[in-house]
């Protein structure tokens, strides 16, 4: 038996929402040790890192439903990390470079996220 090497397929929407997650365990540590601010920071860490998981939840989905419903609770972890994130911003915890970074790829995930919903639901056959 030959070992068979593993050959990742392309996926854009796990990597994009892994670097997300990744962006914002960074600023979440920042804010804890520099800031010592938790409340807020801990709701960013929350519905930041979720879509990456629902994300790779989705991949094993039982049903098409149940595929689309993960990436729309993945969409809708997407839109409170907006609000968290503009609300450090506002309230002067996060800069302006690193808010209009973290933003621009939280909403590059959902934009992503939309289109795969929407392409899952035109293909699906009844």
């Amino acid at each position: 038996m030959k070992n068979k090497q593993y050959i990742k397929k392309p996926d854009p929407l796990g990597d994009k929402s892994f670097y997300l997650a990744m962006k914002i365990i960074s600023i979440y540590k920042d804010l804890q040790l520099k800031k010592n601010e938790f409340n807020l920071s801990q709701q960013l860490f929350q519905s930041g890192t979720n879509p990456g998981s629902l994300i790779r939840e989705a991949r094993s989905a039982k049903s098409n439903s149940d595929f689309i419903y993960k990436l729309n609770m993945a969409q809708k972890s997407c839109q409170e990390t907006i609000y968290w994130l503009e609300l450090l911003y506002k309230s002067n915890y996060v800069k302006k470079e690193a808010y209009t970074e973290i933003n621009n790829l939280t909403i590059e995930v959902l934009k992503m996220l939309t289109s795969s919903i929407k392409t899952k639901k035109r293909n699906i056959k009844y």
